[in-house]
């Protein structure tokens, strides 16, 4: 029997047949990815095949070929990896110019793992009911920054509605995984998009600034226009996963653009001579801001090696 895995609780699995039956399934014994160390070998997204038992009990025995998935780091120290979801169409990034804050160095490693992995990406910020003027402005020059790298970008405030027509065409039809970090308002935008989930909204921690973590397991919904959008837990940093030094340039569109222009082919654009990078930041064609998240990136893989080899 084949089925779409709907939600992860960590212990069990719940798999929507294609019969559109929900059944709760576990992992046969031994069952293991190839080539991926992960905490779950079984993600949201994935199809897979379930057998029975003659006691009822289901097994997962068979996960199809994945189209793509999008992975961090697990929240252990292990070199393991956790997959939040697979086969997706769209990575939506909820952010907030304030209250919590989301960084544009957490932005450009959202958007750097995403093209590490092909999956599209899009930034929709929430909240616009609430900035003062200087926050609005700011907003807008970072809408105007990540379209011009091209990447869509929308606008909403998920406790009044504005903007919520834009945001259903653009997921009619998708997968989307929906991140941020906790207090961007997910669980507000799931509660807009499916009033009849009800999902639980967390209190804004005004002590931190900082969300209180609503989920803990990655979970999809049914969209009313088709398309699914997938909850995931809040995350607090996206880690450089499987990236090679020389590769993190590749995943910023405008920084690998510009680097085939430098004197050498494996230029880090840091301090190589002759390096088109650099000298386009220096003409303002690369914001310095995402050049400073590629450099933060780099410093990440350097300190990961290091400490690595202790």
């Amino acid at each position: 029997m084949r089925g779409l895995v709907i939600k992860n609780t960590g212990s069990w699995y719940l798999v929507k047949t294609d019969g559109g039956e929900a059944v709760e399934c576990k992992i046969k014994g031994n069952f293991r990815l190839k080539g991926i160390r992960s905490t779950s070998p079984v993600a949201v997204g994935d199809y897979v095949h379930i057998i029975r038992n003659a006691e009822g009990t289901a097994f997962i025995s068979e996960i199809e070929d994945r189209k793509n998935y999008l992975v961090r780091k697990a929240s252990n120290l292990s070199k393991q990896s956790h997959i939040l979801a697979a086969n997706l169409d769209c990575a939506l990034l909820l952010v907030t110019i304030n209250y919590p804050e989301t960084s544009t160095v957490f932005i450009d490693r959202f958007l750097a793992s995403a093209e590490a992995y092909r999956i599209p990406a899009a930034l929709l910020f929430n909240k616009i009911d609430v900035y003062h003027a200087d926050e609005r402005r700011y907003m807008e020059a970072l809408i105007h920054l990540y379209t011009t790298v091209g990447y869509p970008c929308l606008k909403i405030s998920a406790r009044t509605g504005e903007g919520e027509g834009a945001v259903r065409a653009l997921l009619a039809g998708k997968v989307t995984l929906l991140s941020g970090h906790s207090g961007v308002g997910k669980s507000t935008l799931i509660n807009l998009l499916l009033p009849h989930q009800a999902t639980k909204t967390g209190e804004i921690s005004l002590y931190h600034n900082k969300g209180m973590h609503t989920t803990t397991f990655s979970e999809m919904y049914a969209l009313p226009d088709g398309g699914y959008l997938i909850d995931t837990p809040g995350i607090k940093g996206f880690g450089t996963f499987d990236m090679e030094v020389e590769e993190v340039g590749h995943y910023f569109p405008e920084i690998f653009k510009a680097s085939t222009h430098c004197r050498y082919g494996n230029c880090t654009h840091r301090n190589e001579p002759d390096c088109a990078v650099r000298c386009a930041v220096e003409e303002h064609l690369i914001s310095l801001s995402r050049y400073t998240s590629y450099l933060n990136m780099l410093e990440d893989k350097e300190e990961g090696k290091y400490r690595s080899s202790h």
